[in-house]
């Protein structure tokens, strides 16, 4: 009776434990332009790829110039093929440093978000 008990203790437990990683969040596994790059005047949009999956309504791309001003040319987008795939088209760029701003909420609700710069030369 006692090892049946210890044996539903431990199943339990373990349970409990592997629980915490089912909570997703979407965090970035590729970026363009990349953070840190070098991009020309042409560059057209940003796009970030995650590891999970997103939830449109809540998840949002920002691109801002050195001034603070947004240079994005309409909302961000998640690509409805692939979830797991946010974009932003941007105006016409000028030589400077723009920041990137990201806000990533998974299927499940959980929300991450970060942000990183790249040099328009």
């Amino acid at each position: 009776m006692k090892l049946h008990m210890t044996a539903r203790a431990t199943v339990a437990a373990l349970m409990i434990f592997s629980c915490q990683f089912a909570e997703a969040h979407a965090h970035p596994t590729h970026q363009a332009p990349a953070a840190g790059a070098i991009v020309s005047v042409s560059q057209k949009d940003v796009v970030i790829d995650f590891d999970d999956g997103l939830e449109p309504a809540f998840s949002s791309i920002t691109v801002t110039d050195g001034h603070g001003n947004a240079v994005t040319s309409g909302k961000a987008v998640v690509d409805a093929s692939n979830r797991k795939r946010m974009s932003v088209g941007l105006n016409t760029l000028t030589p400077g440093v723009y920041t990137v701003v990201w806000v990533a909420v998974a299927d499940d609700g959980h929300r991450t978000q970060g942000h990183y710069t790249f040099t328009v030369k």
